[in-house]
């Protein structure tokens, strides 16, 4: 499988992070994890990462929906002002627990490649791949 350039977790609980991390790690994702426990911190990571991305060499953001500080909502709402380049290099993918139908109308007003629902597991890292980055896990 061809890595990704880097995945940012986003989670305001650092086992959250943790834990997706070693399973991302397990099945070499990417070259490189970087993790954050607010939309502040990840926003300032994201504007370093996506200069150096390209569309040949993505980002994957695993973002948690609620979050104290700037909640997942609020970082892309930031996001979406960084520079169109930067943009076409970022993929964001919700990741939450809460699905209560107010948060979900409110998601898919976002420019977000989509939603999984917690906890993370190889499958829904192989469907997000699959589906966003044309890539997959080698078979076991």
């Amino acid at each position: 499988m061809i890595k990704l350039s880097s995945v940012l977790l986003v989670d305001d609980d650092p086992a959250t992070n943790h834990l997706n991390e070693r399973l991302l790690k397990q099945h070499g994702v990417a070259d490189q994890y970087l993790a954050a426990q607010d939309g502040a911190e990840a926003l300032a990571i994201l504007e370093q990462l996506a200069a150096q991305a390209n569309p040949s060499s993505p980002v994957l953001v695993l973002l948690d929906v609620k979050m104290p500080g700037m909640d997942g909502m609020a970082f892309v709402e930031a996001y979406k002002r960084l520079p169109e380049a930067q943009q076409q290099a970022v993929v964001i993918v919700m990741h939450t627990a809460s699905m209560n139908s107010v948060d979900l109308g409110r998601i898919e007003a976002l420019p977000i490649a989509g939603l999984v629902s917690k906890p993370l597991t190889k499958e829904k890292v192989d469907t997000i791949l699959k589906l966003h980055f044309q890539r997959q896990f080698p078979a076991a």
